[in-house]
């Protein structure tokens, strides 16, 4: 997506003909990949598989439409997409959450990620608008997308507790779940716990440790729901860690004053540069954050508030 953002058209396209080449009979791909031929079946480390990934492979398919408005390459990528949200709505639960991976032996998890459901309903929705691209509606997809939507914004019980993680903070905002007040009071709650003046936002509550990545997305966030002043100034901070080569370090241990892990990451400046977009807008998938359709019935996202749900989040 952050190739495609910035304009370099073959290495994108490259990156999905490797899905499509990759991907398994049953919709999904291996959850770990290594060695010198990522396309040899002995190249799979880990032969499980997770769910938000493969429903990742539709919002990375909208946003390469949305840039270059080419059909084509939709129609090339609308089997690959249809085949993946196939393999995650099999693990959906009937209250909605989806269970975050199978394992090597086809097991669905036992559990459901907070985060990860919030990218999978990102996934859904532009699933959706594919298949209407397509002229191949799945009204399955919409009624999940519904069910996890309510989930996501009113049963925080449905899913692991990992409240350590910033992730499962602005997710649910990020991945389209909760919007205006409510999203407004999800964004205000751990505020303090999880961002850093100055430095950007902590990939956990108990270590002093902020990390490019997170603070990235919560940038697409902030952005989302209308905070855009915020957005900026969180934005603003991650230049105190750009290598001179234009690339972001993974993260900064600011107790100690150093940079951990010492690496840098094409994730994690990849997540710096559709944060960029966002707030830039210098491609035409600026908004695939922003823009998240209404439900089924025409409402806009749940708002805990008001569902009724006791254990509503942000309520």
């Amino acid at each position: 997506m952050a190739l495609s953002a910035c304009g370099l058209a073959a290495p994108a396209r490259r990156a999905y003909q490797w899905l499509r080449g990759t991907q398994r009979s049953d919709g999904s791909w291996p959850r770990t990949t290594g060695g010198p031929d990522a396309d040899s079946p002995e190249a799979v480390a880990d032969h499980g598989a997770e769910s938000h990934h493969a429903a990742y492979i539709a919002v990375g398919t909208w946003h390469e439409y949305l840039v270059t408005g080419d059909r084509k390459f939709t129609e090339r990528m609308w089997p690959s997409v249809r085949a993946a949200l196939g393999w995650v709505i099999d693990l959906q639960a009937p209250r909605g959450e989806v269970a975050w991976e199978r394992d090597a032996a086809g097991a669905p998890g036992t559990f459901a990620l907070l985060s990860g459901s919030s990218s999978i309903l990102q996934g859904l929705h532009c699933a959706i608008s594919l298949a209407e691209l397509a002229g191949e509606p799945q009204p399955d997809w919409e009624l999940a997308a519904v069910q996890l939507g309510h989930a996501l914004a009113c049963h925080p019980e449905a899913f692991a507790d990992k409240s350590r993680f910033a992730m499962d903070w602005y997710y649910p905002v990020l991945g389209g779940a909760l919007r205006g007040e409510a999203a407004d009071r999800r964004l205000a709650d751990s505020w303090d716990t999880f961002v850093v003046p100055g430095l950007g936002v902590r990939c956990v509550s108990d270590e002093p440790w902020v990390t490019i990545a997170e603070t990235c997305e919560l940038v697409l966030a902030l952005d989302a729901c209308g905070q855009r002043e915020r957005a900026e100034a969180i934005f603003a901070t991650i230049d105190r860690v750009r290598h001179h080569d234009g690339s972001y370090w993974t993260g900064w241990q600011y107790v100690n004053k150093e940079l951990f892990p010492v690496e840098r990451s094409a994730w994690t400046s990849a997540a710096a540069v559709l944060a960029a977009d966002a707030l830039g807008g210098f491609s035409a998938g600026a908004e695939i954050f922003r823009a998240v359709p209404v439900s089924l019935d025409g409402r806009e996202p749940a708002d805990p508030a008001t569902c009724g749900c006791e254990t509503a989040i942000g309520a």
